[in-house]
């Protein structure tokens, strides 16, 4: 394949061994974990969470760089992944939890089409998606899950690698809400149908979770899941901010401007989840 799935558009060449572009992922999809898991939002339950290897950002703080840049973990044919679907179905999983999905939307589907469990898809992703392959996704994906990083073009690029995250995010936002309308729940409390959008607080960045907040509040049947899970885990050069975990009055700061903005449906994460210890073992288990 040609690849243009995510906003790099590349237009690599990527075949079953081979990945020419950007993310530098072949064609075949690679997972680093596949297993139930309970740290998500609680519309989530028990997640069967499904961790893809690579990423189409560079995140220079990512608590995930040990499987988002490049290839790891183990190859798995659309019959595989088929299997593992049923393997977390069978185990209890309330949702399936695509982690980070983007490159490998066409061996997704080539498993859905062998094998779709009964309970929602979730699309767990960083936001940087192109409308397209958003728009696309319509009969594959019950629940979108993007994160909305940042709303300033330079921190974007200085923190990410790219100069156009807010203006892809936002689209790609706008589009899953689109999509999915207003959020739904069952009488168990599991997101079946909508559109959950997180923020991670950054240290020494309050003032753009603030105005993402503010950009957030403008779109309705929105859900916000806040986070103050910050860890460090990389050392960044030229932000020795990030070199430490966020304080009680930046967090206070931010959680009183939701308040104020009335964006009422959602989660607060707090400082407590904090710890490299909720990081998942990338072993490949469940593969």
């Amino acid at each position: 394949m040609l690849c243009t799935l995510c906003p790099h558009q590349c237009g690599a060449v990527r075949n079953t061994a081979v990945g020419l572009g950007v993310c530098g992922l072949p064609e075949t999809a690679y997972l680093t974990r596949a297993a139930l898991h309970t740290g998500e939002e609680p519309c989530f339950g028990t997640a069967g969470a499904i961790f893809f290897a690579g990423c189409t950002l560079r995140c220079a703080y990512c608590q995930n760089h040990a499987i988002s840049r490049g290839v790891s973990g183990k190859p798995v044919t659309p019959e595989r992944l088929a299997a593992i679907f049923r393997d977390l179905y069978e185990q209890g999983a309330d949702v399936i939890d695509l982690v980070s999905p983007t490159p490998f939307i066409p061996v997704i589907r080539a498993a859905q089409q062998l094998y779709r469990p009964p309970i929602p898809f979730v699309y767990n992703s960083s936001g940087y998606e192109r409308v397209e392959t958003i728009r696309a996704l319509k009969d594959t994906v019950d629940v979108f899950l993007p994160d909305f990083k940042y709303i300033t073009v330079s921190l974007g690029k200085a923190l990410s690698g790219v100069p156009d995250y807010p203006a892809y995010a936002l689209a790609a936002i706008r589009e899953m809400v689109k999509i999915t309308g207003p959020m739904v729940l069952n009488e168990k409390g599991i997101a079946t149908r909508g559109t959950l959008v997180r923020h991670l607080v950054l240290p020494g960045h309050t003032k753009e979770s603030l105005s993402v907040l503010d950009t957030l509040a403008t779109i309705p049947d929105i859900w916000v899941s806040l986070l103050f899970q910050y860890t460090p885990v990389l050392p960044v050069e030229g932000h020795p901010e990030l070199s430490r975990r966020l304080t009680a009055r930046e967090c206070e700061k931010v959680f009183s401007h939701m308040a104020e903005l009335g964006l009422t449906n959602g989660y607060v994460q707090d400082r407590s989840s904090a710890s490299t210890a909720y990081i998942p073992a990338f072993d490949t288990t469940g593969v």
